[in-house]
């Protein structure tokens, strides 16, 4: 008669294992998914630099005066830092500018960038060639 009594279910220890491997599984997802949306979200900005710059670039270059260059970059990088904050102060816009003028194809930047951060580019912009240039992004 004893016997009919027994709990067939699963033990408190088989249901403790059960609960942390669950938890394990969930928190996985969890951080697969934010690691994701950071990966979009830095190759968004990305391409967001190389267009501001690119859109600055085809701007100036279309006035072709060097002096009207000199003012409208200052200028919109203090209306830009008012608006939208830090990334935006004239010496980082002067980077989206370098930027889109070192990788002028926005396809390559489009590809580069679901690899590549903003931070790594900000390391290439400065190398002398663009074969350099392409041989560390391709490294990268």
């Amino acid at each position: 008669m004893a016997d009919k009594n027994k709990n067939t279910g699963p033990s408190e220890e088989q249901m403790l294992i059960s609960n942390k491997k669950l938890f394990a599984d969930v928190s996985h997802l969890i951080e697969q998914s934010r690691q994701k949306v950071a990966m979009q979200a830095n190759s968004a900005l990305t391409l967001l630099f190389w267009q501001v710059g690119k859109r600055i670039i085809d701007d100036v270059l279309q006035n072709q005066r060097a002096e009207y260059g000199k003012q409208v970059v200052p200028t919109l990088a203090a209306q830009l830092e008012k608006l939208y904050g830090r990334n935006f102060i004239e010496k980082n816009v002067q980077r989206m500018m370098q930027f889109a003028e070192f990788f002028p194809d926005m396809q390559i930047v489009v590809t580069v960038s679901r690899q590549l951060s903003w931070s790594h580019f900000l390391i290439l912009i400065p190398l002398k060639s663009d074969e350099t240039r392409r041989f560390y992004a391709q490294l990268a």
